[in-house]
């Protein structure tokens, strides 16, 4: 069979939804056009497709196409040899040029500032959201972190938070800031007390008392993983290693942590240029 008499077979079979007709249709002519319409649908092999996906990265209209663009195109074209040929004739290799990965969006010292100094004030729920968005950016954490701590997590004596990471993940501990104390420690006295209601052991209460789930910090804070960006990129610009931030990070591998490695590079380069006598 024809790639052009397979392809006409697949987009009207009734199975596909009109909306996933009309995505797969363009890129699965541009294909059969790549390779000619007449050509056998059999023939289409690994090295083909990665002949195609060569193509396709190529400068075009004076861009290159999108890895996530590519690696569409190649779903439609898998589901066509799926649907004519069989799960078993479709080549599983990779082929889809790899994302790049997106830099952390982390808000200057300046915004973080004013982004805590935004959800302050007098009143006991304000008293508890600063303390609360304090503690996310000075300690790094995940919202859900945050909203998890219970009285016990804070040690003011030891200065030190106890994170637990959830069920499978490995808890750690991380400095507590002399800024997230003293706001956390003015939140307990000033505070909780009139927001507890009962025997609650959650250290961020509600209105009712109850344990904060992580949409009232998203309400206070639109992206809080910004704060968490924040944290490590201004712990790497003070001089911080990638190694120590994986673990403040609580980040089971360091590769995940290297997303933050062009800060590294910019700190690396001003430390050169300060210090070295030809830089």
């Amino acid at each position: 069979m024809t790639i052009e008499a397979a392809a006409e077979r697949f987009l009207a079979a009734a199975g596909i939804s009109d909306g996933t007709r009309r995505g797969y249709r363009g890129d699965i002519e541009e294909f059969a056009r790549f390779i000619g319409p007449d050509s056998p649908i059999e023939d289409v092999d690994v090295r083909v497709l990665a002949d195609w996906v060569t193509e396709l990265g190529r400068s075009r209209a004076g861009g290159r196409l999108a890895p996530a663009t590519i690696g569409r195109k190649l779903v439609a074209v898998r589901s066509l040899l799926r649907y004519s040929l069989g799960p078993d004739h479709v080549p599983d290799a990779s082929l889809a040029p790899k994302r790049p990965r997106r830099l952390p969006d982390a808000p200057k010292q300046r915004e973080v500032e004013e982004i805590i100094d935004g959800v302050g004030g007098d009143g006991a729920l304000a008293l508890r959201n600063q303390a609360l968005v304090e503690l996310v950016y000075s300690a790094g954490l995940r919202s859900a972190e945050a909203v998890g701590l219970d009285l016990g997590d804070v040690d003011f004596e030891q200065e030190l938070v106890h994170v637990r990471q959830g069920k499978g993940s490995k808890d750690r501990v991380v400095p507590l800031g002399e800024e997230a104390a003293s706001l956390v420690a003015r939140y307990l006295h000033r505070a909780r007390p009139q927001l507890a209601r009962g025997a609650e052991n959650a250290l961020f209460l509600s209105v009712r008392g109850r344990r904060l789930d992580t949409s009232t910090l998203r309400r206070l804070v639109p992206h809080p993983h910004r704060l968490r960006h924040a944290f490590a990129t201004h712990l790497l610009e003070g001089g911080a290693d990638l190694r120590t931030i994986q673990e403040l990070l609580g980040h089971s591998s360091l590769s995940t942590t290297q997303m933050y490695s062009h800060v590294d590079a910019k700190r690396l380069r001003k430390v050169y240029d300060t210090a070295h006598p030809r830089s």
